[in-house]
């Protein structure tokens, strides 16, 4: 029993402090973040943040993964599923994608400011290659349109997923969304976001 109890407290604590600098990384960023700032988050003192993770990189790199992995990970099912036609990957893709970013609006400028300072990180941790460029998703858009190289949908697929995530300020700040209709215009783009790629798919 008193094994049990120690395994619970250990994961208890691990939890506690990336719970905590999952904030604090998310707020502030790799370069401006301290690990005392991650301690002080989590309500522990360094000396015990230090004995679970020996440094901010070690730790930030836990996160920084687990962060990478939510934001891209949700797609593989999809986009290497054989038996999902091209259009039905579009519709999973973007309400996949909006769910997650409904509930993780941060998420995308986070991800994407923190992989253009490594980009190493998430080409040799997420084996990329494997994930997309040889995905049945590619050879889709290949044989859909074999005129136009595959990134280029690829550009706006992404853009159209996430760009209204990262510019929300902007449109906020305009007064083109608010707080209460953002969910609703980013609900309506579940429907709308296949409909205009198959439209892209189809233009000369």
């Amino acid at each position: 029993m008193a094994g049990k109890r120690e395994k619970k407290s250990y994961v208890t604590t691990e939890e506690k402090i990336k719970a905590a600098a999952r904030k604090v990384f998310m707020q502030k960023g790799y370069g401006a973040s301290r690990t005392r700032d991650i301690a002080e988050e989590a309500g522990i003192n360094l000396a015990l943040l230090n004995y679970y993770f020996r440094s901010k990189e070690k730790l930030f790199h836990e996160i920084m993964m687990e962060r990478v992995q939510h934001l891209f990970g949700a797609v593989a099912p999809i986009i290497n599923d054989p038996s999902l036609s091209l259009e039905s990957k579009m519709e999973k893709l973007a309400s996949a994608y909006i769910d997650m970013l409904l509930e993780n609006p941060d998420l995308p400028m986070f991800v994407l400011n923190e992989l253009r300072k490594q980009p190493d990180l998430f080409k040799s941790q997420m084996n990329i290659e494997q994930l997309l460029k040889n995905s049945s998703f590619i050879k889709q858009l290949r044989e859909k349109r074999s005129d136009v190289e595959p990134a280029q949908y690829l550009m706006n697929i992404m853009g159209l997923m996430l760009f209204p995530f990262l510019a929300k300020p902007v449109l906020l700040a305009t007064g083109l969304a608010g707080e209460k209709n953002f969910g609703t215009l980013m609900n309506q783009r579940r429907q709308l976001i296949p409909k205009w790629i198959k439209a892209i798919l189809q233009t000369k």
